[in-house]
């Protein structure tokens, strides 16, 4: 059996964390460096109002369209929620009048939206630049999809203005939030009230932090505030030390060669890819991907002894990544802020929660070893994440 080149000791996955800190750090005070750390204009209340919102979610798949009920001392409630496909397939080439027709008939279809509901929040999972205002313009398409007029346009608004004109929509909408999953999934964790800090992480397909800071220490915002502001942090393109010559490969191979390192190393995308390079002599098929590489692993009766040593070596180092990435962010808050103690981890996605019984575990296992003893991190109820999206998007309408 070959090495196990994918295993990182104790000291090398601390250097990870400590470098990504110190990149996060210089994120803060410039634009457009590795970790890009986008300011993200909502501020969630402490206190937030009683009252119903439309909230939305469309990744690139299946396009939602809920309503969420939200009471002070409670716990948000789903009312409603609707979902219709919506991805390149069916609508990749559409024009923006077409594609917001979509939306508008799902949304018109909600038997509980009503003239009481004048707030959206839309979780929009592509490459944006969120604005002050809580609005987002798009940068680029991704995922397969064509509809270059929307490309520099604002997403919030441009929606907004076709449900007011609709004839089917009951209401006239006053204010849409937008933001991306990541950001979505820390709004959610908030609803774990008592904590002393917030992150929002991803670990599906691909991968991504979010974290609540203090406004006076985003240094590029020059903002003295003493508010907090939720930072996308687009952790996916952290290049980490210590990577192995697979992940060059995996990387070179890659139609984005030289960009999103760290989520090439972790995330179900790509997880896949790196086994079939270690194995680039047999015959393994072509979609073999992150989910069948679970399935080798949870299942090991009948599959030869390396396939699935090389799996659990790929999904523990993912997981010890994971932890080191988390640490790093922890570190910058720490930095901030010396009284932070208890830390609310809201993480989502397919590799974090069902790729085994024990990848959440290992990363918890990992985190602790990293950093001091008497930081707690504690993880938002997977229940309660796994509608992160529709419920984040709702506490971002109503901030």
């Amino acid at each position: 059996m070959k090495e196990n080149i994918f295993e990182l000791t104790n000291e090398e996955l601390k250097a990870i964390a400590n470098n990504l800190q110190e990149k996060i750090e210089f994120g803060l005070k410039k634009d457009g460096t590795e970790i890009l750390c986008i300011p993200t204009y909502i501020s969630p209340k402490e206190e937030m109002e009683d009252g119903r919102a439309l909230a939305l979610d469309w990744g690139g798949t299946n396009f939602r369209a809920a309503i969420v009920e939200l009471s002070k001392g409670k716990e948000p409630v789903i009312i409603e929620t609707k979902k219709k496909l919506l991805s390149a397939e069916k609508a990749g080439r559409f024009s923006q009048n077409e594609l917001l027709e979509e939306m508008a008939t799902l949304i018109a279809s909600l038997e509980n939206l009503n003239n009481q509901i004048t707030k959206i929040g839309y979780c929009f999972s592509y490459p944006a630049e969120c604005l002050p205002g809580g609005d987002a313009k798009l940068l680029r398409w991704t995922k397969g999809f064509e509809i270059n007029e929307m490309v520099g346009s604002l997403v919030g608004q441009s929606l907004m203005d076709y449900l007011n004109n609709h004839p089917s929509i009951p209401t006239t909408f006053t204010d849409i939030k937008v933001i991306n999953d990541t950001v979505a999934c820390l709004f959610a964790g908030l609803s774990d009230v008592g904590k002393d800090a917030y992150i929002g992480l991803i670990v599906g397909t691909g991968t991504n932090m979010a974290g609540l800071m203090p406004m006076n220490k985003i240094e590029k915002l020059n903002n003295k505030g003493r508010g907090l502001m939720p930072v996308n942090l687009e952790s996916g393109n952290f290049n980490p030390p210590y990577l192995t010559v697979i992940d060059g490969l995996v990387d070179a191979m890659s139609n984005n060669k030289g960009r999103q390192r760290f989520e090439k190393a972790i995330s179900g995308g790509y997880i896949g890819e790196a086994f079939k390079t270690f194995f680039s002599d047999r015959k393994i098929p072509y979609n073999f991907d992150g989910e069948a590489l679970s399935d080798v692993m949870n299942h090991p009766q009948g599959k030869p002894e390396e396939y699935v040593s090389v799996a659990n070596w790929l999904f523990t180092r993912s997981a010890n990544l994971v932890a080191a990435s988390l640490a790093g962010l922890v570190q910058v808050m720490l930095a901030q802020n010396e009284a932070i103690k208890t830390v609310c981890l809201a993480a989502d996605g397919s590799v974090f929660w069902k790729s085994s019984e024990a990848y959440h575990q290992q990363v918890a296992a990992q985190l602790k070893a990293l950093l001091p003893a008497d930081i707690v991190v504690t993880f938002a109820d997977e229940a309660k994440m796994a509608e992160a999206n529709l419920i984040g998007t709702a506490i971002a309408a109503m901030s």
